[in-house]
């Protein structure tokens, strides 16, 4: 340690030597690749393969041809179904929701994992005030007394820093920014994987109401069937063997409605759940699902790589692994490290900011493996490796996303045509339940014909019910599969998420 007072030149000359190694620092090379965003293949560029016209009977039953052009689905896509419960539905969830949190609490650790990373490019100061006090001990006789002590106050400070001349912590902050935007996909993913739960939930629930209320009325009707053998039986027109068949089937129509009744239960605790209640408070009254299909505009194909925050997820994956080659590539290169310190030191306390007592310090070193064995070059060679990997899942993301538009929109016009279908086929039984009964009244047939005409009349409604809900549950499917209007533009820049909050 030296000692001087203080210099303006040697004042200059410190501040010019900081503020060159920190431009160098600042624009010297960054090594490791550029990235380029991966290639994929390219997409059709009109239409989807499974957005045909649709059949007769498809479109009947509401469903309709997207045209490329139209506008695409944005904000709040549940909308679409004009349903004001299920509206105040996901407006709850967006605010309770547990999982949300989760992430998006994860993305603030992200954000600052960004700052404590950029911190690493300026240098670190630190002090250490001292007070110090040494003495000798004492010897006393009847007339003598003697005794020494000193004092020494310190009031020093140190400022070490490692110019980034070879950008690995550049590269550092750089793949923490692609990581911070990487949980923000998350975050939107998630949203939108919540949101969809939330209302296939909904209208599965109201599609058991559905059934609830048909195996009230199918019960009720079947509850008549037996009093009517019963007085048929007590006329001597009918037998016992119609009696309790008529039974049998009321029996067994009641134990369905009861299974029913639970799956509902179900779905409403599945839906207390997502909005972040407890199930044992939450109910929501009952209410026959809607047949309410909405068009959906599914945009061209090209698209789609803008509108999925699973895509973008990937993507910057892809991007953070890419700059963390770069970190591990600047290991090759040496570092260098500044120190300086200074401060204060004197025996009095009312000297301590004079300039008699100033003492300053300054040094410089370099640093630079010779013999590893490998290690650096292993490191490089993972994550190059972790590299393509992501580049794998990514367009392995990209891929599955086509094939779920695709699933869904040829799933949604099946549908529909089936559900039209099924009605017919709804009506053919019922005319046939009403034939039969009449042939049993006037004792043409035995009750074993209208039993097998009630139960064809039972299984067609139900299954028209299922189809309903399926069609209402796809076009949910659909819509987030399309990404739910989200964009790539709603997510942050790398310089976004390097800010405070």
């Amino acid at each position: 340690m030296s000692r001087s007072s203080a210099s303006p030149l040697l004042a200059r000359g410190t501040s010019a030597c900081a503020s060159l190694f920190f431009a160098l620092s600042l624009s010297g090379c960054r090594v490791g690749p550029k990235y380029v965003r991966p290639a994929m293949p390219a997409p059709p560029a009109v239409s989807y393969k499974e957005n045909t016209p649709g059949t007769t009977e498809a479109q009947k039953s509401g469903w309709k041809q997207a045209n490329p052009s139209d506008a695409m689905i944005r904000g709040n896509w549940w909308e679409v179904f004009g349903d004001p419960q299920l509206n105040a539905l996901e407006e709850k969830l967006n605010i309770n929701n547990q999982n949300l949190k989760e992430y998006f609490e994860n993305y603030m650790a992200a954000r600052a994992l960004v700052r404590n990373a950029r911190a690493s490019l300026f240098p670190t100061v630190s002090v250490a005030p001292a007070v110090n006090a040494q003495g000798t001990g004492s010897s006393s006789t009847a007339r003598l007394s003697t005794s020494s002590s000193s004092q020494s106050y310190e009031l020093p400070a140190t400022v070490s820093w490692e110019p980034d001349l070879f950008g690995s912590v550049r590269n550092q902050v750089l793949a923490d920014k692609n990581a911070a935007q990487v949980s923000a996909a998350d975050l939107a993913n998630e949203t939108l994987s919540e949101q969809s739960s939330l209302a296939q939930y909904y209208f599965e629930l109201r599609g058991e109401d559905s059934l609830v209320a048909l195996y009230d009325k199918t019960t009720e009707a079947y509850k008549q069937s037996v009093e009517l053998t019963k007085k048929l039986y007590s006329a001597g027109i009918d037998s016992d063997e119609d009696v309790a068949e008529a039974e049998m089937t009321l029996r067994a129509a009641e134990a369905n409605a009861v299974a029913i009744r639970t799956t509902r239960a179900q779905y409403e605790h599945a839906i207390a759940l997502l909005l972040g209640e407890s199930a044992s408070s939450f109910s929501l009254a009952p209410s026959p699902l809607e047949l309410k299909v909405p068009y959906i505009p599914t945009g061209v194909p090209s698209q789609l790589l803008e509108r999925r925050p699973d895509i973008a997820s990937a993507e910057r994956t892809v991007a953070e692994y890419n700059a963390l080659i770069g970190v591990y590539k600047a290991a090759y290169y040496p570092t260098f490290s500044l120190t300086g310190s200074g401060g204060t030191q004197t025996s009095s306390i009312s000297q301590i900011v004079s300039a008699s007592a100033l003492f300053w310090s300054l040094g410089a070193s370099a640093s630079e493996t010779v013999l590893d064995f490998g290690a650096r070059k292993a490191n490089v060679q993972r994550y190059e490796a972790l590299y393509r990997a992501n580049v794998a899942t990514y367009r392995q993301t990209v891929l599955n996303a086509f094939k779920e538009v695709e699933d869904y929109l040829v799933s949604s016009r099946q549908l529909a045509e089936q559900a039209q279908r099924e009605k017919l086929a709804v009506a053919a039984a019922t005319r046939y339940q009403n034939l039969a009964m009449t042939r049993y009244k006037t004792g043409v047939d035995s009750y074993l014909n209208v039993i097998t005409a009630q139960t064809s009349v039972l299984t067609d409604q139900q299954t028209l019910v299922q189809l309903q809900t399926q069609q209402m549950t796809s076009a949910v499917q659909l819509i987030a599969a399309l990404g739910g209007g989200w964009n790539a533009s709603q997510l942050p820049s790398e310089a976004e998420v390097g800010r405070k909050r």
